[in-house]
Parts: C-alpha cells; structure tokens; sequence
C-alpha cells in the first residue's frame, strides 16, 4: 500500500493543535504496522522551520506550479523521520511568513499547495494508492486531483480520502477567486460553491471517494444542524463515504513510566507514585497539601466551546466541598480573567496557570485525582485519553471523541473508565463532579477505577489499523 498524507502542519517540523499531531503520529503508526507499506507525508516549508532541522532535509526536485496565470517556483525537499518520509513544499512568497495561517492570501497559498501535491507525483514519478488530504488547507489537492488532473491515466487510479478534523474551518473564500487564483474552469463551480462562496471543505467531500472525522460520534454529530457550521446538508447527500476513525496519543510521550518531568514514576501496577506527584504538585502551586483532598484539574484553551461556561456556572458552589481545583491554560479575556479573579477568592482551593506550559501540563495530569472536560463540541480530544494514561480521571460531557472514548462508570457493574453527562447543562455537570468525588472518597472503588482509565489503550495502533482498511476496502 502506498500512501501520501497531505496536510498543513505536522509534528516535530510545526504544529498549532491537532492536526499536526496527526500528521505526525499516524504515519509513523502505519509504518510500524505494516512495514511493507510506503508512507510519505507532504506539507508546505514554513519560514518557522528552524535551521537544524533543514539541514536534515536535501533538495529532491526544483519545478513551477502553474496557478491560474501564475507559474510559482517549487522547490522539494526530503527528510526522514520515524522511518516515514516527508516531503516540504518550497516557496517562500507562500510559506515564509511569521504564522502558520491566518494571512489575507490563504485561498492562495494552500491553492499553490494543493496544485504542488499533485505535481510532487508527477516529478518524484511517486503515484500512491491513496492521497490522504487532511482539513481544508489540503482539500484543493483533491478537488485538482478530480478535475484539473483527471485526463492523466496515473492520477485517475489515485484513491482520494479526506479527513475533517474540525468541521468549523471550512476554506471558505469569495467566488471571484475561482479561475483567477485557484485556476478551476467554471464548470468546476458547481462542486465548490455553497451558500454563495467557493467551500473547499465542501469540494473535497463531494470528489473524495470517502471522507474521515477523527471520532464515528463526531462523524455522526456533523450531520446535525448544530455542529456542522453550515455543512450538514452536503454532508448528509454524501454520508455513505463518511465514517469516524478516532485518534489516537503518542504513548511513549504521556507515559507515566518513563516521563522525566513527573516527580516519580508509576504505573497502573504500581501506583503508589501517584501520591507522590499529587503531593508535589499541591507543594508546587501553593495550595494546601492534602492527600485525602481531590485535586480536579483542566488544561484547556479557554474559550466557549471549552464548556467554560458551565464551569464558570457552578464552579463557586462546587468549591464549597472539600475540594481543590487547577486550570492551565489561555485564551478569551473574559475567561482569563474569570479564572483569576476565582483563584484570588479561594486561594487555598484554586489555581489559575494562564500559560501554556508542557512540562507543568504533564505535572498536572499526573498530580491530579480528575481531569474535567465539559467541551460543548469536541471533535476527538486528546486531553482525556493523556489524563487516563496519568490517572486522572476524566469527567468528560458525551460529545464527539469524548464520548467514543470516556465510558461512564457504574458502581454496580465496576465497568467504565470515567464519569459522562449528556445535556450541556451546568447543574448536571455539578451532579456529576459530586457523584465522581463520593466515589473517590471509597479509596478501594477509586483506585480500581483509576487503574483501569490507566490501561484503556490509546495508542495509534487502533486508528492505524483503522484508516488501512478503509485503504484496502477503497
């Protein structure tokens, strides 16, 4: 099987969330899997790829991209990494620029990326079984793939697959654009236009021969009004090629084993280390040292589709247990400042940390007794399963990849591995933390269920396994 992923950022060489994280885990997952496979990965060469990891990399191809009435220079560059081979799309009118995203000119910078794709098979003669193209800054390569290159005999036997991680960044741009910047004849316009503009979301969905969310709830949820920001009409047209593979972490780096910033290590087998974090981890944040006291943890960007608004409902009353609470992260004002004016009020039960802060990130998850997730819509969620894996048990609302992968306890049956709710209700967010800390305080039911959110297995070998038989069945 070969395969070349397409996407816009990727771990170690830049990420902004969770796609790069994706894109730097699956592929390397698929090749340990199935060693016989080819796996290559493409993403644009950003000016913020530092000098140490260029010099990794030797130029494999210099070509031009035609764009409309454009002929751009490409350059190609190869590196290796986790036995995957990665390809970086040179140009830096494009890509040498201070962020990722976010300039006036994306239509056309991932427009030049989706043509380069195409062209990279042609110049390295590297045809795969299947293009994988990852959210809307990739999903031109598919509508080219279908369009632009579909007279070419080696392009035509390209399967196309198309992952939506996050359904509310579409590609959404003007139709004045359509032939003068992404070169597409308006016989193309038809497949790409939606609600008055040219969607590339909607585009891939509609040439890919199956499309991918990163959790099957999350693949059923943006059929709804609700959570498809627009999309849920075409969606549905196309739901028989839409199915949900969930991801998965990196479980060599969130191990609580062998990570070497946690103040000891330990395991679902030998958990008594757990103590010893949450102890320095109260020691550490000034706040009271008490073993028998649960510490409830977030680390969150904080905005409204967070479900920090529910926290921010009920939170005061929570406080008047006995508990301690500990949030890291930043985001809107409004929450920042929140959650500082919370922490100033009850300074022996509250921390606010508005940082982003890895190490202290993974201090947290392995000092903490919870790790609360009330997200209003959350596409897959890494945060609950990197919580597991530490020991801290989530509470997690029922949307998307928190719901396929947090199963509720229940005390009759000792089954599930956290605690769920469905409304996006704060009252029955409190309800729950309540129930979750009645159980804690039975010190035998707790650790059975801690050790088991411990063992769930959140690796990427499921997800590998996953995304290469949808390959083979296409």
């Amino acid at each position: 099987m070969k395969v070349l992923f397409a996407g816009s950022e990727a771990v170690p060489f830049a990420a902004t969330g969770g796609l790069g994280d994706v894109l730097g885990s699956l592929p390397a997952a698929l090749k340990s899997l199935y060693p016989d496979s080819d796996i290559r990965v493409v993403i644009p060469l950003y000016g913020s790829i530092g000098p140490e990891t260029r010099a990794k990399m030797r130029l494999v191809y210099e070509t031009s991209v035609k764009l409309a009435w454009r002929d751009q220079y490409c350059g190609i560059f190869e590196s290796e990494y986790q036995g995957v081979v990665f390809y970086f799309i040179d140009n830096e009118y494009y890509f040498k620029r201070p962020s990722l995203y976010g300039s006036y000119d994306d239509g056309e910078r991932f427009a030049f990326f989706g043509r380069a794709v195409l062209d990279l098979m042609g110049c390295l003669d590297f045809f795969p079984d299947v293009l994988h193209a990852n959210d809307w800054q990739a999903a031109s390569s598919v509508l080219y793939l279908r369009t632009l290159y579909n007279g070419d005999e080696r392009y035509r036997r390209v399967k196309a697959v198309y992952t939506i991680h996050n359904i509310e960044y579409q590609g959404v741009f003007g139709t004045e654009i359509l032939g003068d910047v992404f070169g597409l004849p308006s016989t193309v316009r038809g497949i790409v236009e939606y609600d008055g503009d040219i969607n590339l979301t909607k585009g891939a969905i509609v040439c890919a021969n199956a499309v991918t969310t990163v959790s099957p709830k999350y693949a059923e949820e943006i059929q709804s009004e609700f959570y498809s920001h627009g999309l849920y009409h075409v969606l549905r047209l196309y739901r028989d090629k839409l199915s949900g593979i969930i991801n998965g972490i990196d479980t060599s780096l969130y191990d609580p084993e062998t990570d070497r910033v946690i103040p000891k290590n330990f395991s679902a087998k030998a958990y008594s280390g757990k103590r010893v974090c949450k102890a320095a981890l109260q020691e550490e944040l000034g706040l009271p040292v008490a073993p028998d006291v649960p510490v409830v943890a977030m680390i969150t960007r904080l905005v409204k589709h967070k479900g920090l608004d529910l926290v921010r409902r009920v939170i005061e009353e929570y406080l008047y247990d006995n508990v301690q609470f500990v949030l890291l992260g930043t985001g809107d004002q409004e929450y920042e400042s929140y959650f500082a004016y919370l922490a100033r009020r009850y300074p022996d039960k509250v921390v606010t940390l508005l940082q982003f802060n890895k190490d202290l990130s993974r201090r947290i998850y392995a000092g903490a007794d919870m790790f609360l997730m009330p997200s209003q819509s959350e596409p897959c969620g890494l945060s609950q399963m990197i919580a597991s894996r530490y020991g801290a048990v989530p509470i997690v609302r029922e949307t998307g990849g928190l719901y396929d992968t947090i199963k509720p306890y229940n005390e009759y049956t000792n089954e599930g591995n956290g605690f769920t709710f469905t409304n996006y209700n704060a009252h029955d967010m409190l309800y729950t933390l309540r129930y979750a800390t009645s159980i804690y305080r039975d010190k035998k039911r707790w650790i059975s269920l801690m050790r088991r959110a411990m063992k769930c297995d959140f690796s990427w070998r499921a997800s590998a396994a996953g995304y290469m038989s949808l390959y083979e069945k296409l």
